[in-house]
């Protein structure tokens, strides 16, 4: 009797664990919003994720993608969204490499001709069928942007009830994952230094949506109802214009709503108080997306025109003001400071210890993720390879899409070692997403999924 009833223990012990196992596994398969669940792009471990491909070689599906966008894609289940604007009328597109508009920075390009579409789109992620497609808007083109961003630069968000679409200087949308619209809040325009458009996502906090827009008229950060789009709060930030993603961080001793721009970088609490602030002097175009690992959050900022290029490990728990006075490198909640450690457009990533910079003209440093301590410096991937998309890691290696379209594969540790390049050849922008054993991949024209 007592050896049969372990029997029945252990094996409600074993359904215990593989129900369990199986929930870890069903949480990992969804990618719900920029660099994934936890935003910071790295994946569990598992010899079933692709790590090998070319244009045909494991590439699961391909599917077109209409119009221009740079969004990521996101996954909840066995569905994929992406967000894009189509045009009706033909316009020069956007090409690799680092440059200004014609005329330079100092003369605002013209608003596209023609009327524009913008579109939520739904696809299986088992066989990439277009599932529903919705219309946001349409109409004529008002704003203007830099010729390498998109009209749909912001990569959307869900909590699994709703997708939420940001486009930026025009609107924010919450869907149904069928497709229902169920509610929509205007965002009013307001002129952006340089008139290089939009680019900062929407962030989740439990059942609020948060949007930043940092311009040069009105700068904020607002949060808005999940269920009703209600606007629940809206925080006036003394800020000119900046492209950077607000970063929900939830540390051993509290959650904190992080935000990068030129001036200051500034935490705000759940309600959209002020929580701490540092005088930053952090570059004019301020584009990376905060990332936190080991109880340390790390923001940055990397134009290429400026010789300061920030990076700074913030610890949790700090009140007000935190600058660094001059000459310092550290203080009690900055745990370190590099004056030009830091990239343009690809945000940072954090694995296995090491901080890793993947820089725009195609060079990749290496940092004690705890000390700052170079690890190793500069080093270039390849000559001519330029990169804009953030990169990503598991199983022991670092990928690094260029705007090639080729993902390079290096070994994550102390030496760099170039383990392989993997060829698709067409432009791309848009960070990945890793869905389950599903690498996605979005180029200009298509969207890939990659399987072994």
């Amino acid at each position: 009797m007592r050896r049969e009833t372990g029997r029945l223990i252990a094996a409600a012990t074993a359904v215990v664990v593989a129900l369990c196992v199986r929930a870890e596994a069903a949480a990992s398969d969804n990618w719900p919003r920029f660099r994934g669940p936890d935003g910071t792009a790295v994946v569990a471990d598992d010899p079933g994720l692709p790590e090998a491909w070319s244009a045909t070689e494991n590439v699961a599906w391909r599917t077109p993608i209409p119009g221009l966008g740079w969004s990521s894609p996101i996954v909840w289940g066995d569905r994929v969204f992406v967000t894009t604007v189509v045009a009706d009328e033909d316009y020069e597109g956007p090409q690799a490499g680092l440059y200004l508009p014609a005329g330079g920075a100092d003369t605002p390009p013209d608003p596209p001709p023609g009327t524009h579409h913008w579109l939520v789109l739904c696809l299986d992620l088992d066989s990439g069928d277009l599932l529903w497609q919705r219309t946001a808007h349409s109409g004529p083109m008002t704003a203007t942007i830099h010729p390498k961003n998109s009209f749909a630069s912001a990569t959307p968000v869900t909590d699994g009830e709703r997708v939420y679409a940001l486009f930026g200087n025009l609107g924010l949308f919450a869907y149904d994952l069928d497709g229902r619209l169920v509610w929509s809040r205007d965002i009013e325009y307001h002129p952006d230094q340089w008139g290089w458009g939009a680019g900062s996502s929407p962030a989740l906090l439990d059942d609020q949506v948060l949007v930043m827009h940092d311009n040069d008229e009105d700068s904020y950060l607002a949060s808005f109802d999940a269920a009703t789009g209600e606007r629940n709060w809206r925080t006036p930030r003394d800020e000119v214009s900046a492209w950077s993603t607000p970063f929900v961080w939830r540390n051993d001793l509290r959650t904190e709503i992080v935000t990068v721009a030129r001036t200051r970088v500034r935490s705000y609490d759940p309600t959209g108080n002020l929580l701490w602030w540092f005088a930053s002097d952090m570059t004019s175009a301020t584009v990376p997306t905060p990332v936190p690992g080991d109880g340390i959050i790390y923001v940055s900022s990397g134009h290429v025109g400026h010789d300061h290029r920030p990076v700074y490990a913030v610890l949790p728990g700090a009140e007000g003001d935190i600058t660094l006075r001059p000459r310092q490198r550290a203080n009690e909640y900055i745990r370190w400071y590099d004056p030009r450690g830091a990239s343009y457009n690809p945000s940072p990533l954090l694995y296995r210890g090491i901080y890793y910079t993947l820089h725009d003209r195609g060079f990749l440093t290496a940092h004690d993720a705890r000390t700052g301590r170079t690890v190793y410096g500069r080093v270039r991937i390849e000559p001519g390879a330029t990169f804009t998309a953030s990169p990503w890691a598991y199983n022991g290696k670092l990928f690094a899409l260029s705007e090639d379209g080729d993902t390079y594969v290096i070994a994550a540790g102390p030496d760099y070692a170039l383990l392989g390049k993997n060829v698709i050849g067409e432009m791309t922008l848009a960070s990945p997403a890793v869905a389950g054993r599903t690498l996605l991949l979005r180029t200009a024209s298509h969207l890939y999924a990659i399987r072994r």
